[in-house]
């Protein structure tokens, strides 16, 4: 199953739910349904075979050392590198060549400035990895505890230091539009660095806005699952984003990858029925856009 728009591989990003963590079972699954792509978690270097060969994709799979990477310890950033350097080699040469990040630091209270150091130190080093076994880094914007990048100052920063045509962005627009930044301007100036891209979307509950403001937790009010008080996380579909104009501008700028459902969604969360629905839901409003 493809999108309509640009003819991009479709398939989801694995969360390991109970159902997803049977391999095989799973795999089963994505092909019963006409699904092409599977993202991997840290276990890509055990996974990554079988997914291949019952001809599915990987879409990403997640570096396997993270808050590490930037950590203050010189050493430990050093032991980081060699064990996420041993980790790409052996997944590219079973076929994950993209790799997924957020850059959330080991210690997320210190200055910001000096981690974003450690980070640009670390990816330097992981470079020539990447770039020998021709593989890519993603990395998402999700805002997290001292998230180093996730808006277009930092991804501009990270770019333009680390300097490497392998190491780019995990386009999803959910976090974009929750921390309001316009998700077409940022796939427009970035479209060149996408090299994964992530089928979420998010809700603006304007009138959860208008009781709640932004700045303040709810007194009395539950925030949804995968979301806070006035806003939420989405399959595609069901948030603002403008799919069409999204996969145009990703087809018009000759995008090699695929796009992958992370079902990150209050209604479709709790029983396998509903997670399955999620992804299938998300991907046949793609494979219409």
């Amino acid at each position: 199953m493809k999108t309509a728009t640009g003819n991009f591989p479709l398939g989801w990003r694995r969360r390991n739910f109970g159902w997803e963590q049977d391999l095989d079972g799973m795999i089963a699954w994505a092909l019963a349904n006409d699904l092409e792509v599977i993202d991997l978690g840290r276990d890509a270097d055990v996974c990554t075979q079988a997914v291949v060969d019952a001809g599915l994709r990987v879409g990403s799979a997640d570096l396997s050392v993270w808050g590490e990477m930037m950590s203050p310890d010189a050493g430990a950033r050093a032991e980081a590198v060699a064990r996420n350097a041993a980790y790409i080699k052996d997944c590219a040469a079973a076929g994950a060549k993209t790799f997924f990040i957020c850059m959330i630091p080991e210690d997320p209270a210190r200055n910001r400035a000096e981690n974003f150091g450690y980070m640009v130190e670390s990816y330097s080093a992981l470079k020539p990895t990447f770039e020998e076994h021709d593989a890519y880094l993603v990395i998402e914007g999700w805002p997290g505890p001292g998230s180093l990048v996730c808006t277009p100052e930092t991804y501009r920063a990270f770019i333009e230091e680390v300097d490497s045509p392998n190491m780019g962005v995990n386009y999803d627009p959910s976090h974009l539009v929750r921390m309001g930044i316009d998700p077409i301007r940022f796939l427009k100036e970035f479209v060149g660095h996408v090299f994964h891209v992530h089928g979420k979307d998010c809700m603006i509950i304007e009138e959860n806005l208008y009781q709640y403001g932004n700045l303040q937790e709810a007194t009395f009010g539950s925030p949804y699952k995968y979301g806070g008080m006035n806003w939420r996380y989405t399959i595609p579909g069901h948030g603002i984003s403008d799919w069409k104009i999204i996969l145009s501008i990703l087809k018009e700028n000759n995008y090699g990858g695929c796009v992958s459902i992370e079902l990150e969604d209050h209604f479709y969360d709790d029983t396998e029925f509903d997670q399955k629905q999620g992804v299938l839901q998300g991907v046949k409003f793609l494979a219409g856009s």
